[in-house]
């Protein structure tokens, strides 16, 4: 972060100080003690299991120079505020703001929102675009999910004077939500991926999610870019709220779309190869072959996102092509594929689920394990899906059938509807089996599994089976290791 003295913060968050005003903050902005660094700034959260402010201490022994709190600590340097969560909010917008005060508008915020996508599509971002600059800090780019009230100023503090550009991921789980992480951090290029089901537990209703995903068109800059997805009809409808002034990109598959897929093909291991073609213009019509490393062919629409950014950006069109391909994965648990010694393919996907996403994957298990490999999916809940979890679960059961994965295994009770749903699209005997947790499934799969099977672990992360997905991924069988 900037260098900020303790009068500073106190200004940009409305708070009170309880320290020396030319106290400075050189270091990190944190939120976990554990982290704290000489020249930190420590914001104690309040939390459910947890007090940040318990920990305020020992963040100041190990260095930490200010603490951002909800009430005075004695002997501790502190800034207090009404709430720390939305000072840390505040705190972000106004060292972004005065880096792009400073640097003439840089650096570049890119803002990508989605029910589904998010995360793959940043990581793309920062694989095509850090080539363009150099230096430290040039280009942030989040590890994981650092997409909410808490996440996004974290990642927003990162930026220094030497940043170009800000890859900044936006979630939501309610209306209003998108538009709060846009005042704090307005993108110059904002772009929405797709309307699904996630979160609709919170949301009501797929037309609220349309709603709070569209936040993302009015919060873009004054003169900024939009880009969105033409083959969502839900989102392409978000262009007629882009204000004056607003430039409109597409990608897609359709014809209509300015940066667009064609000639896709899927090979053996999941992977999907396509020429990239933009739209004719004044240098007329240009295409490219692009082959990506990343498995599943639901990541065409991922990366001709990442494309059309990267494109508006100044990023040539050769270039793209060439960084697409070789881009890998960055973050965990999500279509991780790993070839275990003894024959076994598992495909870890289980950093989050939905019905979009679960369905994508299945896709994806399917074309694997081919004609020749025995295809087997582990499924756990879909949460936050409200009145429709059901049904929802349900469908995902009916699709393993369709799709004839050849073993089921659902794990937890608020997955069982998964496997009612496959027992009654016409499973039967051993075909789908129901276990009550993460530890019944780890003992059935390590005696299961046999070389040649290609296993997907698929669920949200509150489920719990990426610690499966990490056993997997690691573990020989049971029955080889007792040889």
């Amino acid at each position: 972060m900037i260098e900020l003295s303790a009068a500073q913060v106190a200004a940009a968050t409305g708070g009170r100080l309880h320290a020396d005003p030319d106290v400075t903050v050189t270091g990190a902005v944190i939120i976990d003690s554990r982290q704290a660094a000489p020249g930190a700034l420590f914001v104690a959260l309040p939390g459910e299991r947890v007090d940040g402010h318990d920990f305020a201490a020992r963040a100041v022994a190990a260095g930490a120079t200010l603490v951002l709190a909800a009430r005075e600590l004695d002997g501790l340097p502190t800034v207090v505020v009404d709430d720390p969560q939305e000072a840390l909010g505040e705190l972000a917008r106004y060292v972004l703001a005065t880096v792009r005060e400073g640097g003439d508008g840089w650096p570049k915020v890119v803002g990508v929102t989605g029910s589904v996508g998010k995360t793959t599509t940043k990581d793309l971002l920062g694989q095509l675009l850090t080539p363009e600059v150099s230096g430290e800090d040039a280009i942030i780019v989040p590890t994981g999910s650092f997409n909410n009230e808490i996440g996004l100023p974290l990642t927003v503090l990162r930026v220094t004077e030497q940043t170009r550009y800000l890859i900044a991921e936006m979630g939501a789980d309610r209306i209003g939500n998108i538009a709060y992480l846009t005042r704090i951090a307005p993108p110059n290029v904002g772009v929405v991926l797709a309307v699904g089901v996630a979160h609709v537990g919170h949301f009501g209703s797929v037309e609220a999610i349309a709603k709070t995903k569209a936040e993302m068109v009015s919060g873009v800059v004054d003169g900024g870019t939009v880009v969105l997805n033409a083959d969502d009809l839900r989102v392409a409808a978000m262009a007629g709220q882009a204000a004056p002034g607003t430039t409109l990109q597409t990608f897609g598959t359709i014809p209509a779309a300015d940066v667009r897929a064609e000639d896709i093909t899927v090979d053996a291991t999941g992977r999907a190869a396509f020429t990239l073609r933009i739209a004719p213009s004044g240098d007329g019509e240009q295409r490219a072959d692009v082959a990506l490393q990343l498995v599943g062919p639901h990541h065409v629409s991922n990366a001709l996102a990442a494309a059309t950014v990267a494109l508006r950006l100044g990023v040539s069109l050769p270039d793209v092509a060439q960084r697409l391909t070789e881009a890998t994965a960055r973050s965990p648990h999500r279509m991780a594929v790993t070839e275990r010694p003894d024959g076994v393919t598992v495909i870890d996907d289980a950093y989050n689920a939905n019905p979009d996403s679960m369905k994508a994957a299945l896709r994806t298990l399917a074309v694997m394990a081919g004609r020749t490999r025995r295809s087997v999916a582990v499924l756990g809940e879909m949460r936050e899906l409200g009145e429709g979890a059901r049904a929802a679960h349900d469908e995902i059961g009916r699709l393993v059938v369709r799709l004839n994965i050849k073993q089921l295994v659902v794990v937890g009770d608020g997955a069982y509807h998964i496997h009612e749903g496959a027992m009654q699209e016409g499973s039967w005997g051993s075909e789908s089996i129901f276990v009550p947790d993460l530890a019944a499934a780890r003992a059935m799969l390590d005696e299961s599994l046999e070389p040649g099977d290609v296993v997907l672990v698929k669920s949200s992360l509150g489920s719990g089976l990426w610690e499966l997905g990490d056993h997997l991924s690691m573990a020989l069988t049971a029955k080889d290791n007792n040889k």
